[in-house]
């Protein structure tokens, strides 16, 4: 396996692709960091299953794989999630997380439907259209590479200009509009960025984890620290590492998709986080209960042993 993996490093094409998959990471983290704060990663999600009748359409109408045409109907698709999970929680009694589950099941069962018509179609194109499900970084080629990678520098670019709006609005959109900002506008261009940043990423997470790329290094990246742009570029870190590990073995063992290696690559950061953290781990919290109840032990002991003190003091002088 160890010869595989070199082999594959020193191949130019696949060196191409460990930065398309490192710079999707990256962007992925950093997006997912406010998304995450909002407290919209199910968003994400239901995003992310919606894109895929987007995609199917965007190939039955071209009726080729063309990562342009699939990322503009992906995008299509997810605004026309978006716009039905506004009009379910305006026009209706049900809460938003119940509107976000119907808009994904809606959507992702149409797709499956449309993916399965689109496999049994004879079109000879459609021969790895199924990718897009789990994903699968080895089958791209250069374009979508270079596509991938220059769309995630551009959603790192636009965060970092507009990071003092982002962190604003992202943690009082009152005080933000009452300074004058166009708190709508910022808002619809973080959701337009987190489902671009979800389409981008469909080709090598798939549809069905892409997700947890946009949301699980933002919150490992979360027990490390209290501050926003130390998170952003450590959530940035994460993703860009599980990017590169998933892309990494899923090139070096054959018939594994990227997509859930990815996701396991970024649960494993998650999970060292949760463990290990300074303040918020598990094992941190666990050394600061046991300390405090042993500080607790030892005052206890010494007003006992003040106590008995006290009374042989007593017993002296009677």
């Amino acid at each position: 396996m160890l010869s595989t993996l070199i082999n594959w490093l020193m191949d130019p094409n696949m060196q191409w692709i460990l930065m398309g998959s490192l710079l999707l990471g990256l962007g992925s983290g950093v997006i997912g960091s406010f998304t995450f704060l909002r407290k919209q990663s199910l968003l994400g999600d239901a995003l992310a299953h919606a894109a895929l009748p987007g995609i199917c359409i965007a190939f039955m109408l071209s009726g080729v794989k063309s990562v342009g045409l699939f990322m503009i109907g992906a995008i299509i698709s997810g605004a026309l999630a978006t716009f039905g999970i506004h009009a379910i929680t305006r026009y209706s009694r049900i809460k938003q997380d119940a509107a976000l589950g119907i808009v994904l099941s809606v959507f992702f069962g149409a797709g499956v439907v449309m993916m399965t018509k689109i496999q049994h179609s004879g079109n000879g194109n459609q021969s790895g259209l199924d990718k897009y499900m789990f994903g699968q970084a080895a089958s791209m080629v250069m374009t979508d590479v270079y596509l991938m990678g220059i769309v995630s520098l551009i959603l790192v670019i636009v965060c970092a200009l507009l990071f003092k709006e982002f962190k604003l609005i992202s943690f009082d959109p009152g005080f933000a509009r009452g300074m004058g900002m166009k708190v709508a506008l910022l808002e619809q261009l973080m959701l337009l960025m987190t489902v671009v940043a979800v389409v981008v990423g469909i080709q090598a997470v798939g549809v069905v984890l892409v997700a947890a790329l946009l949301i699980t290094p933002a919150v490992a990246a979360r027990y490390w620290t209290d501050s926003l742009g130390i998170m952003v570029i450590m959530a940035g870190i994460f993703g860009a590492l599980s990017g590169v590990t998933g892309t990494l073995i899923s090139g070096t063992v054959s018939n594994l998709p990227t997509g859930p290696v990815t996701v396991l690559a970024a649960t494993l950061l998650f999970l060292v986080s949760v463990t290990f953290a300074p303040n918020r781990g598990l094992l941190a919290k666990w050394i600061r209960r046991l300390r405090t109840r042993n500080e607790l032990r030892g005052k206890m002991e010494m007003v006992v042993i003040r106590q008995s003190t006290q009374g042989v003091e007593r017993g002296a002088e009677q």
